[in-house]
């Protein structure tokens, strides 16, 4: 058995993703950040849907034709393939945990 809070490290230099379930049609991620955000330039425009949720901590997604979304611990959104979005702020005092549906 394992826990979406374990191995998670005192400094976090670089966000973290790590794969728990991969398949042909599906993947789930756990991405622990800590003070992370996108690049100033550029947008994510991923091929696949993705659903997220905050586990623990904050964010702050952007979209390209949207207003910022702020998401609290449980806050969840889908995200359409192609919709242009970033991260443009997470905790920096403590870990935010997402559990990311790739689909």
């Amino acid at each position: 058995m394992n826990n979406i809070f374990d191995s998670i490290p005192e400094s976090i230099d670089k966000e973290i993703f790590d794969t728990i379930v991969k398949s042909e049609n599906i993947r789930i991620e756990r991405i622990i950040s800590r003070g992370h955000a996108s690049p100033e330039s550029g947008w994510y425009d991923q091929g696949q849907n993705e659903w997220v949720i905050v586990v623990k901590g904050g964010a702050v997604i952007s979209f390209e034709d949207d207003e910022p979304v702020k998401l609290d611990e449980g806050s969840y959104i889908n995200i359409p393939a192609h919709k242009k979005h970033k991260v443009d702020w997470t905790d920096p005092d403590t870990e935010t945990i997402w559990l990311a549906v790739f689909y």
